[in-house]
């Protein structure tokens, strides 16, 4: 029992009319797993039974199909190759892999007919096409740890994923159910969406573990998919001969808990930046006139009230405006510094501040005081009448000589500070 291949030129010649019939699959959308093959084209022998192919038969198969001729529940020849065969009961059966791997030869063996004679062949159909837009989300939230918040955060996550028919011949014993002639996904879909949403919650919690930020698995579509192949594709490939193509997330949400500390730890580092917090406080105050102007017992009983809160709260308002400007302006100098190098007489405070003046603009406290000295030819410092380094005298010309703030000078007296020359 089994199929061979018919000539292209015997379908559209005389040797077609010695066909009994001619079967096509029957509706395969691009969300059908599984159709009956139809017959299109009826014969001589019209006693009998319309639900057996006869021997001598022709069957269509498409590009993507793989074609099953069944007898009793049991498969007795299959073909993955696009074409038109002919049934012939006294061959032994052909097994066109096509496309499949040797795999499929393999689940043959374990559910093939048997040899016996034939009572009733059909034709089935298994779309081996891409299944796309099987809908999911997650009926409750995922735990998240993020380590950018180093908070244990929830999501949902809505989307689409597609799975891929990769051992028909399994597919069919463990996936369709018996005496079914059209299943559409949706029909066997349950049981895998809830494996599908488990091994969801693995893959999110995996790529949590790789480091990925909240914000970014929207957009981790493609890596995602990898996470549920690794999770899943060795059980359903080995159960029922599918696997997972994509999975494309349309959209994630937080809970209201994780909404309001993803919120408050973006406001917090808005915030930790002077220009954002003087521009916060400044906007405050804008508010706070505009209000006044407003008020319904006249602007000028707005203006008073404020007035009376600014006095309260004004030295405070005051001193958060002078440390954020304070702010600003070592950060201008310190972008100042970094394109143009180190200012002359710029000096580090103990407090880790930079300054260029005579106090500490972070703390207050004075510069410190360098010893006074002379600069030898050789370059080192001295206070003494003769080098400690090399042993030369103090020149008694003045000549260049260095001041201990560092500046070059000629004079009597140092440019940058007025002191001097030793």
């Amino acid at each position: 029992m089994g199929i061979i291949r018919a000539a292209i030129e015997a379908v559209s010649g005389g040797l077609a009319d010695q066909w009994l019939e001619v079967y096509e699959p029957g509706d395969m959308g691009e969300r059908t797993v599984f159709t009956r093959g139809v017959k299109t084209r009826k014969g001589q022998n019209v006693k009998g039974s319309g639900d057996s192919v006869s021997n001598g038969s022709v069957i269509h198969v498409y590009d993507n199909q793989f074609m099953m001729l069944v007898d009793g529940g049991k498969i007795v020849d299959y073909t993955a190759e696009p074409g038109y065969y002919k049934v012939d009961n006294s061959s032994l059966p052909s097994l066109f892999n096509g496309q499949l791997r040797d795999a499929v030869k393999e689940s043959f063996q374990r559910v093939k007919f048997g040899g016996q004679t034939p009572t009733m062949q059909k034709v089935f159909y298994i779309n081996l096409q891409e299944i796309k837009g099987i809908k999911f989300g997650t009926r409750n939230p995922v735990n998240y740890f993020d380590s950018f918040y180093n908070a244990e955060l929830f999501l949902r996550a809505h989307g689409t994923y597609s799975i891929k028919i990769t051992d028909p011949i399994r597919f069919y014993g463990e996936a369709i159910p018996r005496n079914a002639e059209q299943v559409e996904i949706e029909d066997i879909n349950e049981q895998y969406l809830s494996e599908f949403l488990e091994a969801l919650q693995s893959a999110i919690n995996q790529m949590s573990a790789d480091g990925i930020r909240i914000s970014y698995v929207a957009s981790k579509g493609r890596e995602l998919g990898k996470y549920m192949a690794d999770t899943l594709d060795e059980d359903w490939n080995r159960m029922r001969g599918m696997e997972i193509q994509a999975v494309g997330i349309a959209s994630v949400s937080y809970d209201e808990k994780s909404t309001e500390l993803i919120n408050m730890r973006n406001e917090g580092a808005m915030l930790g930046d002077p220009t954002v917090r003087e521009g916060y406080l400044q906007g405050h105050m804008a508010r706070g006139l505009e209000a006044a102007g407003s008020n319904a017992n006249g602007a000028m009983a707005g203006f008073l009230g404020m007035g009376v809160g600014m006095q309260a709260g004004g030295s405070a308002m005051g001193a958060a405006s002078a440390a954020n400007m304070q702010q600003m302006q070592m950060q201008n100098q310190g972008m100042g510094q970094g394109r143009q190098g180190a200012q002359p007489g710029a000096w580090t405070c103990a407090c880790g501040a930079g300054n260029t003046g005579k106090f500490c603009s972070e703390c207050g406290k004075p510069k410190p005081q360098e010893p006074e000295g002379w600069t030898c030819s050789c370059g080192h410092v001295n206070t003494g009448k003769f080098c400690s380094e090399c042993g030369k005298a103090k020149p008694e010309s003045l000549g260049a000589w260095t001041c201990s703030c560092g500046a070059q000078n000629t004079g009597k007296f140092c440019a940058q500070c007025g002191k001097p020359a030793k």
